[in-house]
């Protein structure tokens, strides 16, 4: 890590967009240059031959983390672009590349996932991270990402299935009741289904991302899991604790459980739950996010904070000769 970005750390998550209105601002800190591990990425450079790669296409490239790690285990001439639909994020990613001396090898413009403003055949690599779980149709955006890359050339993309967060017992929630803690699954996967119900995506997608790339028609399909879990443990002073704990408290500082209660009600309703029982499981989620922090206070909480995180790529077929 560099010493400007310890530093940074030292200060906090480095998040001043949290709290904001714009898609995924909750998640645009410091932090998520920590979903994986370094190593793991250089691994996959080699799975992926990133040795043949000279233009890649970001896709919903929010402040442009994605991309500034791929570049980070590729050759240092590679070119970047990414695009998405806030403007004020293409803003800030161009912000953070120029701060990093990335802005020659970096540009950023507005678009649309599902409809790339970019000619057929146009990159190396076209990817995504967490972007696909975000959207209406993300079979649209598949073949939107297989269309600009060049034949022979990798669409490969980072998304998670986000249930499987919630059957993961740290020594708080290890304590709850069977009821409760099924009650907490019934809750997510229910608002989960409200979700895709409203069209707004769908958050645990990463499961069935390979069988939409077979049916987009891209070859060689294959998947590996991020292999970055954070083990949280007193006295949480590594960068990844300290990152969990400061987000916690401020996740009850605010009333937030994976959602606001407002959007929480607003997807539970959508996704078929019963009006007269969302006050009673939205306590129930609420609670448990305040009994994590009153562990951090005294020391007692230790758990593993992750969930399955899928990276699945495919090749675009050549042209026949």
């Amino acid at each position: 890590m560099t010493t400007a970005l310890r530093g940074r750390y030292n200060a906090g998550m480095g998040n001043e967009l949290r709290g904001e209105s714009g898609h995924s601002a909750e998640h645009f800190g410091d932090t998520r240059d920590h979903w994986w591990n370094i190593d793991f990425l250089r691994l996959m450079a080699t799975r992926w031959r990133l040795h043949e790669v000279h233009d890649v296409l970001d896709v919903g490239c929010g402040v442009g983390h994605w991309g500034m790690l791929l570049a980070s285990v590729m050759a240092a001439d590679v070119r970047f672009t990414g695009i998405d639909r806030e403007p004020r994020w293409v803003e800030r990613a161009s912000e953070r590349a120029r701060a990093r001396g990335l802005d020659a090898r970096f540009t950023y413009r507005q678009g649309e996932a599902q409809r790339l403003p970019f000619p057929d055949d146009t990159f190396d690599l076209t990817t995504c991270q967490t972007v696909l779980i975000h959207l209406p149709d993300p079979a649209a955006a598949i073949a939107e990402m297989a269309r600009v890359t060049k034949p022979g050339g990798l669409v490969a993309v980072a998304e998670p299935n986000n249930l499987t967060e919630s059957l993961l017992l740290d020594s708080i929630t290890n304590d709850a009741s069977v009821d409760t803690i099924l009650d907490l699954v019934r809750l997510q996967l229910t608002c989960e289904r409200g979700k895709i119900a409203l069209g707004e995506g769908d958050n645990s997608l990463g499961d069935r991302v390979p069988g939409l790339f077979v049916a987009r028609g891209l070859s060689e399909v294959a998947v590996h899991v991020n292999d970055k879990a954070t083990a949280v443990f007193p006295p949480y002073t590594t960068d990844d604790q300290r990152a969990f704990t400061e987000d916690a408290r401020d996740r009850v500082a605010r009333r937030l459980w994976n959602w606001s209660e407002a959007d929480a009600r607003r997807l539970f309703l959508a996704g078929g739950g019963e009006a007269d029982r969302f006050p009673e499981l939205f306590a129930r989620a609420f609670a448990s996010r305040e009994a994590i922090v009153r562990g951090l206070d005294d020391s007692r909480f230790h758990g593993i904070i992750g969930g399955e995180f899928y990276l699945v790529a495919g090749r675009k077929l050549p042209i026949p000769r």
